[in-house]
C-alpha cells in the first residue's frame, strides 16, 4: 500500500500554504501604502537635503542648489557645539528613562496592593496625564514652578527662584515633565505582567520570609525582563527625540543654547539660521542612532514571539 499521498494534493496543500501566508500582508497592504507615503518620502527627502548645499539663498531662488556630498555631514561632526548637544542628549534621556522606569515600577508594584477606590484614583490620574497633549503640560509645569506665581516655589520657601534660568535645573524640570507624562504607559505595561505572573509564586515568596524589595529583585524582575526590556526600548526611543517640552519649557533651548537637545539643535539650524542643509544631517543622525534602538527592539519582539 502506497504511503505517499498523491502529487495533486501536495501541490493544492503547497498552493494553500502560500496563499494562506500572502494572506496578512494582503491586510496589511493599504495600512503599508499610506505608511510608505507618510515615511519614506519625508525620509529620502531628509537624507536629499542633508548632501546639498540647502540655505535660504536656495530656498528663494537667489542661488542654484549645488552637492556637497558628505560636506555637510564632515560640518557637522567638526562643530563642537554638536557633540556637546548630543552628549546631553544622551544623558538627558537615560536620566529621563531611569526615572520613568523607577516610578512606572514603583506605582505599578503599587496599584497591585491597594484597594479598588485608590486604585481608581491613580489609575485614572496616570491615564490623564498620559492623555495630556505634551504643550498642554509643559504649559503647565511652567506654571507650577513660575518664580512670581506658581505655588511650588511657595511651598518650598525659595521666594523668586527661577528654575529656567539654570542649566541643570532647566532640566531637571524638563525631565519632571517628561517623566510625568511618560511613567504611565510604564506603570500600565508593568501592571499588566505582574497579573499575569501566579499568585501561587508571590505567596511563596512571602511565605519564605521574603521583603517586597526582595520579592521584586529576585522574583517579579527576572520574570518581567521581557516586558522591561520592551518599554525601556520605548523609553529611549521616545526621550531621546523629545523637542516640544524642551522647546516650551526653556524658551528655544535656554539661555544660549544651555538646555538644547538634538530635535531642538536640528530646528534651530534648519529654521533660525535657514541652514536645512545642516538641520537634514543632524536628523539623519537622530534617524540612524533611533533605527539602531528600533532594530533591537524588533529583534526583540522577534524573539519573545519565537519564545511564546
Amino acid at each position: 500500500m502506497d504511503r505517499h499521498p498523491p502529487a495533486t494534493t501536495t501541490v493544492t496543500r503547497t498552493r494553500g500554504a502560500r496563499r494562506a501566508g500572502r494572506t496578512p500582508w494582503l491586510y496589511l497592504a493599504p495600512a503599508l501604502v499610506v505608511l510608505g507615503g507618510l515615511l519614506v518620502y519625508p525620509v529620502y527627502q531628509l537624507g536629499l537635503i542633508s548632501v546639498l548645499e540647502y540655505t535660504q539663498a536656495q530656498v528663494s531662488g537667489g542661488k542654484p542648489t549645488s552637492f556637497r556630498g558628505l560636506g555637510n555631514y564632515t560640518t557637522l561632526f567638526s562643530d563642537d557645539q554638536f557633540w556637546s548637544v548630543l552628549l546631553a542628549t544622551v544623558v538627558f534621556a537615560a536620566a529621563c528613562v531611569l526615572c520613568t522606569l523607577a516610578v512606572g515600577c514603583a506605582l505599578a508594584v503599587l496599584l497591585t496592593r491597594v484597594r479598588a477606590v485608590p486604585w481608581l484614583a491613580l489609575m485614572l490620574a496616570a491615564l490623564g496625564a498620559w492623555a495630556t497633549p505634551a504643550v498642554t503640560g509643559s504649559t503647565v509645569w511652567l506654571f507650577l514652578f513660575d518664580p512670581d506665581f506658581g505655588p511650588v516655589n511657595r511651598l518650598l520657601g525659595l521666594g523668586d527662584h527661577s528654575w529656567t534660568y539654570g542649566r541643570y535645573s532647566a532640566f531637571l524640570l524638563v525631565l519632571l515633565e517628561v517623566v510625568w507624562c511618560s511613567f504611565p504607559f510604564v506603570m500600565v505595561t508593568v501592571y499588566a505582567g505582574i497579573r499575569a505572573v501566579p499568585a501561587e509564586v508571590l505567596e511563596a515568596a512571602a511565605l519564605d520570609g521574603a521583603s517586597q524589595w526582595r520579592i521584586w529583585r529576585s522574583v517579579l524582575a527576572p520574570m518581567l525582563r521581557p516586558i522591561l526590556a520592551v518599554v525601556t526600548i520605548q523609553s529611549v526611543i521616545w526621550d531621546f527625540k523629545v523637542f516640544t517640552q524642551i522647546y516650551v519649557m526653556t524658551n528655544g533651548g535656554g539661555i544660549a543654547g544651555q538646555n538644547l537637545v538634538l530635535n531642538v539643535y536640528a530646528y534651530q539650524k534648519a529654521f533660525a539660521s535657514s541652514e536645512y542643509s545642516l538641520g537634514s544631517a543632524i536628523g539623519v543622525v537622530t534617524l540612524l542612532i533611533l533605527l539602531a534602538v528600533t532594530l533591537g527592539y524588533l529583534r526583540l519582539l522577534r524573539r519573545q514571539g519565537e519564545e511564546l
